[in-house]
């Protein structure tokens, strides 16, 4: 197999980060394992592997012939088998097999709003699947979404996983007290439901002020930014809620905190998620998309109703108020993500699977 996968963007979000392990994880098994960003570079671009093939594709449109070219250039030059295309990049993929028709394109569904049944299918999605090799999708909801919507019925549920990072000693240093942490990886964005954390924090503040929350995520500087960071002063909550934007040292800040939570009303298998059980931490979630299938709950975190400001307070006061519940939650959801979502075991699922096309 000669492999590319097909980015839009190296920013640190949950699909871009997925496109890079899985680049540095065939580079290990396979023939040729490239990466291809088409139209912005980023954070990521620094945990591309040596063995992998980088090219950052600059592309200025949506159809910029240029680029498409200098594509074709490239798949041509390095003998590409397959294309596996991540979120939005699907329509550049889409173009190039259009020059390329031997070429197989995966589509890689990264997003969980689409696993929404009442949502219907979307018609430029459903279009250009007459087009897809395979898709890959991240949860159990969005396969049974994808078999019924897509045209392409060769769907495999690929779970993300996490790596081990390089990077151990913090940046700049946390604000708060060390024991006292809790910790929330999420881009800036409104499916992450950021208002709940800013109302779980005003409760929180009153009954446990020693307690402090730690954003970690892109900030698109954007009017849903803008919202959050006016909540956080009009609550009066800015001595307890800090945001930091994008981080690389995501290890060293994860061991920096005690708890990890996700207050998202959509998602598909976030990635934060299982980061916070490959370093230990005991979890508060809301009940959406991948989540449930992955943590135990009360046994290795609380999954709340997405939204309930009232259960994910008190969840996370049961958390804070028994430190022992801390660590025997913490310490079960390590050696299940471990066990479970290891590069091994994924990789060789998505090499079984390729092997049949």
């Amino acid at each position: 197999m000669r492999i590319v996968q097909l980015i839009d963007s190296l920013e640190a979000g949950g699909a871009e980060r997925m496109a890079v392990n899985l680049a540095n994880g065939l580079a290990k098994q396979v023939e040729f394992s490239g990466l291809i960003s088409t139209r912005k570079e980023g954070l990521l671009k620094d945990q591309i592997q040596p063995k992998v093939n980088y090219l950052f594709l600059a592309k200025k449109s949506a159809v910029d012939l240029k680029a498409l070219l200098r594509l074709r250039m490239y798949c041509r030059t390095y003998k590409v088998t397959h294309i596996q295309a991540h979120a939005t990049s699907y329509f550049t993929a889409l173009l190039l097999r259009l020059l390329l028709p031997k070429l197989k394109l995966i589509y890689h569904h990264h997003l969980g709003l689409s696993a929404n049944i009442d949502q219907g299918s979307p018609y430029f999605l459903r279009l250009c699947s007459y087009f897809f090799t395979g898709i890959l999708v991240v949860n159990e909801p969005l396969k049974n979404w994808a078999k019924r919507n897509l045209a392409c019925k060769n769907v495999l549920y690929l779970p993300n996983y996490v790596t081990t990072s390089s990077i151990t000693a913090l940046a700049v240093p946390l604000a708060g007290i060390p024991g006292k942490r809790i910790l929330c990886l999420a881009n800036l964005r409104q499916e992450k439901n950021h208002p709940l954390l800013i109302a779980v924090a005003e409760l929180l503040c009153q009954s446990h002020p020693d307690w402090t929350f730690h954003l970690v995520g892109q900030d698109f500087n954007d009017d849903y930014a803008s919202q959050l960071k006016n909540q956080i002063i009009e609550k009066v909550v800015d001595q307890h809620v800090f945001i930091y934007g994008t981080r690389a040292d995501v290890a060293p800040i994860a061991n920096s905190c005690s708890i990890g939570i996700l207050t998202s009303i959509s998602e598909g298998l976030p990635l934060a998620l299982l980061e916070y059980g490959f370093y230990g931490l005991p979890v508060v979630v809301s009940d959406v998309g991948g989540i449930p299938a992955v943590v135990h709950h009360q046994k290795e975190g609380f999954v709340v109703p997405s939204g309930s400001v009232d259960l994910f307070y008190k969840s996370l006061v049961e958390l804070i108020d028994n430190q022992n519940l801390r660590l025997r939650f913490g310490q079960a959801f390590q050696a299940k993500i471990q066990q479970n979502y290891s590069e091994e075991s994924v990789i060789n699922t998505f090499l079984d699977w390729s092997k049949e096309f």
